[in-house]
């Protein structure tokens, strides 16, 4: 027998009962099965304590995800190259390259959900990882259920945009063209601007509701569908990126206008076909 043996084990269940089904095969998995393991997300964890990357990692299992670790940005890269992975658990502080770094990179070569894990209470951490182009960031230490309630939500509002992709929907406002089945944003001069998924969300947003005052707690429900406390800002720190990549001068914005004690409006006409 050769020495590529796999080992798979899976949950099959009828009336009511479940019986453990085991299945031996060299060489190759079923494609059946592949479909089966690759159906559930596979989350990266980026954190070079040993003993949190085993708890989460641990817990995660239980909640039906594959996961995998690394402890630093080369190791990371070398997961990323060998596998399919559906979201990144990215701590800040990390030997060599920080947390930060390493998001500002992959933000730049893919559009993989990154949730950042920051130390309790450092805000400009939180700041800066949203300005690099994260979803959303735990503050350690952190509650386990909270952590999978945030990658669920960060996971659904990307299934969401995939699904919207489909639908091959095209956005223009004053020159510029959102094509959602590419995820492109068109200037103009047709140079493509790259948006990360909070940007492009949150210009989703203001281009299905032009014209209307929304607050920052809205905004936080329809960009990230989280809760939220009185004290978050990072709706600020998306506008505020979003801006420097739209507005002709973001100092003095004319498409995402501030309206004091209220939020935020998108002030032109927006067509879409």
């Amino acid at each position: 027998m050769s020495q590529d043996l796999y080992f798979v084990t899976t949950l099959v269940s009828g009336q009511g009962r479940h019986t453990l089904l085991h299945l031996y095969c060299a060489n190759i998995i079923p494609p059946f099965i592949l479909s089966l393991m690759k159906s559930e997300p596979h989350i990266l964890i980026v954190d070079d304590n040993r003993e949190i990357q085993e708890l989460v990692s641990r817990f995660l299992n239980k909640e039906g995800y594959r996961t995998s670790t690394a402890g630093d940005g080369k190791v990371m890269r070398k997961v990323l190259k060998d596998g399919n992975i559906d979201l990144i658990i990215l701590d800040v502080m990390l030997p060599g390259e920080d947390g930060l770094s390493l998001c500002r990179e992959l933000r730049v070569e893919s559009n993989i959900p990154i949730i950042m894990l920051t130390a309790k209470g450092e805000e400009i951490d939180r700041i800066v990882g949203l300005e690099m182009g994260a979803d959303d960031y735990v503050a350690k230490p952190f509650s386990a259920r909270e952590l999978v309630a945030r990658m669920k939500a960060v996971l659904r509002r990307t299934q969401m945009v995939t699904k919207d992709d489909d639908l091959s929907t095209y956005y223009n406002f004053l020159g510029w063209t959102l094509n959602t089945t590419k995820r492109e944003l068109l200037s103009s001069d047709d140079i493509v601007v790259s948006l990360s998924t909070g940007e492009y969300n949150l210009l989703i947003v203001f281009l299905d509701r032009p014209k209307h005052v929304l607050n920052r707690n809205q905004l936080l429900d329809l960009t990230r569908g989280r809760a939220y406390d009185a004290f978050d800002r990072s709706i600020d720190t998306q506008v505020s990126r979003l801006r420097r990549k739209i507005e002709e001068d973001p100092k003095k914005p004319a498409l995402i206008k501030t309206v004091w004690g209220g939020g935020y409006i998108f002030t032109p006409d927006v067509t879409s076909s």
